[in-house]
């Protein structure tokens, strides 16, 4: 039985992986084209011709070098204000029980529901009143409030995982609830807030709809708008340089999550260690 169930595990794991990666695999194949063959009929995964002009093209037109540092501005900038509001929200809603927990727990979940669209129009009132329309500072703060209600669930899952024992023992051993917040709860947390701030760095970073309708001038477009410019008014499609963009658009979300990766490891690596 095992014999059969192990070919078929590696069987799956290796169809998994083709599905995730088939695309971005499509990708880098399509920056590397010439237009005539990204436009022919005939369909192949590796180039006929390979070309990099592709990549000078993407990096002149629609100031996507810029774009990125927008995007990488407002990604981090809501991952960090995502964080610090979410640890103590957290807290308090795995901790504490009654009204509080209820109230934050219906909150969630009927943020979770609730249409994106019918929100815009309010939401774009609040920020021309507050002068923050058109503004990475307005994006950002959008951002944060999307993200906050589903990192808020993520992490007070990671909190209510840490046994209630851990904080009595270390009250009983003479710590107050600060040092015990600071030296038992933190430190079993730590995997929980990096995956947490990879959720919310993603969903930033990735982000079209907000930015579509709050940003209007170029310079502050993020990577996804100006991604969205290579396709001409007509429909006309630049493939080539618009490839090259997507992969070059993906480096930083890759890098964040390297960085992001060892910090998760050697977070579970300690727990473990501790449990």
């Amino acid at each position: 039985m095992r014999r059969l169930t192990r070919p078929a595990q590696y069987l799956a794991l290796l169809a998994y992986i083709v599905f995730l990666g088939f695309p971005l695999l499509w990708l880098i194949s399509a920056s590397f084209k010439s237009s005539a063959e990204l436009n022919s009929l005939s369909i192949s995964l590796i180039p006929r011709n390979f070309t990099f002009d592709n990549y000078p093209l993407a990096l002149e037109r629609q100031g996507l070098v810029s774009s990125a540092f927008n995007s990488l501005a407002v990604a981090l900038g809501s991952t960090l204000l995502v964080i610090l509001i979410s640890i103590p929200a957290a807290y308090v809603l795995a901790r504490i029980k009654g009204k509080i927990r209820a109230v934050g727990v219906g909150w969630i979940l009927v943020s979770q529901v609730f249409p994106v669209i019918l929100i815009i129009l309010p939401l774009f009132l609040i920020l021309r009143t507050l002068n923050l329309t058109d503004s990475l500072i307005g994006l950002t703060l959008v951002h944060t409030t999307y993200t906050l209600p589903f990192a808020l669930w993520m992490l007070q899952g990671y909190v209510a995982g840490i046994p209630v024992d851990l904080e009595e023992a270390g009250s009983v051993d003479g710590a107050g609830r600060l040092q015990v917040l600071a030296r038992i709860i933190f430190p079993l947390l730590v995997p929980g807030i990096v995956a947490t701030a990879m959720f919310s760095f993603v969903s930033s970073w990735n982000e079209f709809f907000f930015a579509l309708v709050l940003l209007q001038s170029p310079e502050n477009y993020t990577l996804p708008i100006t991604l969205k410019m290579f396709i001409g008014g007509e429909g006309k499609v630049a493939l080539g340089p618009l490839a090259a963009g997507s992969v070059l658009a993906a480096i930083p979300s890759i890098v964040f999550f390297s960085i992001m990766q060892r910090k998760l490891t050697r977070g579970l690596m300690a727990g473990a260690v501790k449990g």
